[in-house]
């Protein structure tokens, strides 16, 4: 095992994160649908369903995009909005109680339009930061909306943000790191689509971290995400991230980190947290020593801790290392109920 101090990157305050409608915490309280919730102070609470979130395609499919319904509850400002408040207060504490050491925030699910993604995203980091001490990881899909974050989430010493993320696509965004002093997660997504192997990730991934060094961003400052796409699709995705985690460390030393999406390698598979366990310390051998993570479904103590000679531990690491021909020796150990602790 590592000796280096795990960075997380807690996940959880996304406008894409889901509960099921067919789930547990969704619920019909006096004619009134919504998710069920108990508040930090311990009061039970339901956010209910707005009728935008009804008219959406995903509440349709059977998925409500709770954290976005939380800001729009919350930013409406109307009856219903100290419960969105509390809601997202109670997603912030969970996370930083299990461990966070960033909180990375994404609004872009929260409308199409980018003036309401800014709005959305200067309101969220704003409230953020006022339950937390925490640094902020600003992820966007657009510079405008990270840079909108950023100068709300601006602090000094260990409470510098974080930059989510520069790739070859938008290499000005390093500079736009430097410009408000945040480290910086770059990808290694190239400047006209993804990787298809670990040599594309290996090769875009050090050109983004040469041209983050190349405006003054200190190595220690800098996060790689080689990228981590579900094995559910191709086999062989988990290893071209293991291969790219392990050039990288290799080439840039001990100083710069290495992160992901760590959770979407197992998209699409059965028994997810048990396939995340066996990711995470699969990626922290190959050398990586952070991960943009769900801490409250993985908590660090458990994952480090997982009992490796298990079968069920054994046959995730056989998925994820390409051993198990499209996960099938998975899928039916899950069926028969094989992969229980």
């Amino acid at each position: 095992m590592s000796r280096r101090r795990f960075t997380v990157i807690g996940e959880n305050v996304h406008t894409s994160r889901i509960v099921l409608r067919k789930g547990k915490r969704f619920a019909t309280h006096g004619g009134v649908e919504g998710v069920t919730f108990v508040s930090v102070d311990g009061i039970p609470g339901l956010l209910a369903i707005s009728e935008t979130m009804r008219a959406s395609q995903a509440y349709d499919e059977g998925r409500i995009k709770h954290i976005a319904l939380a800001v729009e509850t919350a930013m409406a400002d109307g009856d219903g909005a100290q419960t969105g408040y509390e809601y997202l207060r109670r997603v912030v504490v969970d996370q930083e109680q299990a461990g966070a050491h960033y909180l990375d925030v994404n609004v872009d699910e929260i409308s199409l339009k980018l003036v309401e993604q800014r709005q959305a995203m200067a309101w969220l980091v704003g409230y953020v930061r006022s339950l937390t001490t925490l640094p902020i990881s600003v992820d966007s899909s657009d510079i405008t909306v990270i840079e909108t974050g950023l100068a709300v989430a601006t602090r000094t010493g260990d409470g510098r943000p974080m930059l989510n993320s520069a790739s070859l696509e938008r290499a000005e965004a390093v500079e736009l790191a430097v410009e408000y002093g945040a480290r910086v997660i770059v990808t290694a997504a190239g400047g006209a689509g993804m990787p298809s192997d670990a040599a594309e990730r290996i090769d875009n991934a050090s050109r983004m971290v040469e041209a983050a060094l190349g405006v003054g961003i200190a190595t220690g400052d800098i996060f790689v995400d080689p990228l981590v796409f579900p094995i559910s699709v191709d086999g062989a995705f988990g290893l071209h991230t293991l291969d790219a985690i392990r050039e990288i460390r290799r080439r840039f030393g001990p100083e710069i980190h290495i992160t992901g999406g760590m959770s979407n390698v197992s998209f699409g598979i059965p028994a997810r947290k048990l396939m995340n366990t066996v990711f995470i310390n699969l990626a922290v051998e190959a050398g990586a020593d952070s991960g943009i993570i769900d801490p409250v479904m993985n908590p660090l103590s458990a994952v480090f801790a997982a009992d490796r000679d298990s079968a069920p531990y054994r046959m995730a690491e056989d998925a994820l290392l390409g051993r198990d021909e499209h996960c099938m020796n998975y899928i039916r150990a899950w069926r028969k109920g094989a992969l229980n602790p």
